[in-house]
């Protein structure tokens, strides 16, 4: 990474990390050194990953380089959406009451349930034989 980043942060979404470097360019996504729609082929996954761009309108005027592991599609993408939301907020903190009212600064905690012993899966029991 020889450019120099203006602002880095981190976001998180069920076991994926996603790590976001912003600077002044052209709109240009870089993820995993893949070009952004090469990475996200789904709309739905690449609309949801720049949702704040979108609610801020810096699209156009930043680049940004997003390093992420762990996890699949979906939640990779709400970890860039994560990080993309605090890396704003850090960059202006100005952009802090409309990202907040729209819950993206908020981490979604919600993680998949560990097995339990006895059980088939996190709750579910095994099946009752009645004979």
């Amino acid at each position: 990474m020889a450019e120099k980043f203006n602002v880095h942060a981190t976001g998180k979404r069920k076991s994926a990390v996603a790590r976001v470097y912003l600077r002044p360019g052209t709109g240009q996504i870089t993820v995993n050194r893949r070009n952004f729609s090469e990475y996200f082929p789904l709309e739905t996954t690449r609309n949801l990953a720049s949702q704040p761009l979108k609610l801020v309108n810096l699209g156009a005027e930043l680049d940004i380089l997003v390093n992420v592991q762990g996890g699949g599609p979906e939640g990779q993408a709400g970890a860039i959406k994560h990080g993309i939301s605090r890396a704003l907020v850090e960059m202006n903190p100005g952009l802090r009451g409309i990202l907040k009212k729209a819950g993206l600064l908020t981490r979604d905690s919600r993680i998949k349930e560990r097995k339990k012993y006895g059980r088939r899966g996190a709750r579910r029991g095994c099946q009752y034989s009645k004979r």
